[in-house]
């Protein structure tokens, strides 16, 4: 009965980091405003679509399952952004308590509560699960994935039936490490040939993989194969992929060390170094005499870190959210890992973890708005409202600076926002003109220009600032 409770109100707190004023802290910027649209322009206009969100590369586009995903919670809030991010947030729950469960399982129930504790409770992986984009599902994706190879290892290989379905969306939820999920498990596979399917589940399997690409192959066909030329161009005409990695190795590893390590303590080096220290020994000492299982995912974890060191494609960049489909399975190997030395590891690791993380986690949620560069989604509406309730009565034009140059942000929420209110911009040339604009502290000079190019149009005759953001009514002078 404790364990249950402590489990709940673990859950119960893991909630709150990741709904609580989320409708004042949500980073709504350059792709949450083009994926909004793309719903919107899905369910008011009937604009269908085959592929999702870019990847990053040129010409290289997911699928539509993202798109999907989100359209339900958009629909239900009638094209408020705090819908899909919640229900995004809520996935990465279920995440975590599968992760404490998977862990539980491995290494009993120190090991699980370890993996609830750190998976809820990080700060790092907290920002991941707020996070209104593509990467954020694959906290649950990834879960499933290692689960249904449980399930295999275990004897159940029906399991191969949804694993096909999974490894297919964490390709179009990911689309960077997660390739890698494919050699580690063919190479476990081949390690243990008793877990092999027959050929009937090996082909439904496929076949549920395939579907998962069938819009991508549509729109390739429709389009003369332009998404395959793509891809073939990067990895073959623009070698993203060589043997040569002496000069990746030296910036590659103290990189993942960041990555994994900063989501146990995001402000201090030599706790991590203990750590990840303490549980490779962990690591030494069990591996032969581990269950299957766990050697899936030393398989699994170490895979994208051998293979990325190869890859010199993107201008030779790597981010950290590449790496979204293996957060929690670094948290439950590394968990699982710690616990086998004893409660004393066990002990100081939270006292540590909880040490670094909570102060900032409180720090965060209780954040406010209003600073001078602060863009946060409540100034943003903020500032919207300011034009809206303003040109009562009267027709406008708006013209939008951020950073980014594109402001799809705005975009879309004046498209929501004036819809609601049935008063949006016009498409012409109005004798009221409103401004908005972010502060740009790396570049001022843009800005600068910007506003300078404004005053040759318009004279200003009111403004207010919400934060990082000042609107600006301004009649055009007359010609």
């Amino acid at each position: 009965m404790k364990t249950k409770i402590f489990l709940l109100l673990v859950l119960l707190v893991a909630l709150l980091v990741r709904v609580y004023r989320i409708g004042d802290l949500l980073g709504f910027y350059y792709d949450q405003g083009r994926d909004a649209q793309v719903i919107w322009d899905l369910w008011h206009n009937h604009k269908f679509f085959l592929i999702g969100p870019t990847t990053g590369i040129e010409g290289i586009f997911r699928g539509p399952w993202y798109y999907w995903l989100i359209g339900v919670p958009y629909l239900l809030g009638r094209g408020d952004p705090i819908w899909p991010a919640i229900f995004l947030g809520l996935t990465t729950l279920v995440a975590v308590f599968v992760c404490y469960k998977l862990a539980s399982r491995l290494g009993g129930t120190k090991a699980g509560f370890l993996a609830l504790i750190i998976s809820g409770l990080s700060f790092y992986l907290m920002q991941a699960s707020r996070w209104l984009s593509n990467p954020t599902p694959m906290f649950l994706i990834s879960m499933g994935v290692v689960y249904f190879m449980f399930q295999i290892i275990d004897g159940k290989k029906w399991s191969y039936l949804p694993l096909g379905f999974l490894l297919g969306l964490a390709m179009q939820f990911g689309s960077a490490t997660e390739v890698f999920y494919f050699p580690a498990i063919i190479i476990f596979l081949l390690f243990n040939k008793k877990l092999w399917p027959d050929l009937k589940t090996l082909l439904l399997s496929g076949f549920l993989l395939l579907t998962v690409f069938a819009p991508q192959i549509f729109f390739d066909l429709r389009h003369e194969g332009i998404l395959h030329k793509n891809i073939l161009n990067f990895f073959v005409a623009d070698k993203s992929f060589q043997a040569s990695f002496s000069d990746t190795l030296k910036t590659r590893l103290p990189f993942y060390i960041q990555v994994f390590g900063s989501k146990l303590f995001p402000s201090g080096e030599k706790p991590i170094s203990i750590f990840l220290g303490l549980a490779l020994i962990s690591l030494i000492i069990n591996f032969f005499k581990s269950p299957p299982h766990l050697k899936f995912l030393v398989l699994l974890i170490f895979a994208p870190l051998v293979g990325m060191l190869f890859f010199h494609g993107n201008q030779g960049n790597v981010y950290d959210y590449y790496f979204t489909g293996y957060y929690l399975v670094f948290i439950l190997l590394f968990s699982v890992l710690i616990a086998k030395l004893g409660f004393l590891p066990v002990s100081l690791l939270l006292l540590l973890f909880l040490h670094q993380n909570v102060p900032l986690l409180i720090s965060y949620l209780g954040s406010g708005t209003d600073g001078p560069t602060t863009i946060a989604f409540a100034a943003q509406k903020q500032a919207v409202n300011w034009i809206l309730a303003d040109t009562s009565g009267y027709s406008y034009n708006v013209d939008v600076y951020v950073p980014p140059v594109i402001p799809y942000a705005y975009d879309y929420l004046f498209t929501w926002m004036g819809t609601l209110a049935n008063h949006l911009p016009d498409s012409n040339m109005q004798f009221r003109l409103y401004l908005l604009y972010e502060q740009d502290p790396p570049h001022p000079e843009r800005l600068g220009a910007w506003m300078t190019r404004q005053a040759g149009y318009a004279s200003v005759e009111s403004s207010a600032t919400f934060g990082g953001i000042t609107v600006e009514r301004r009649l055009r002078f007359n010609k």
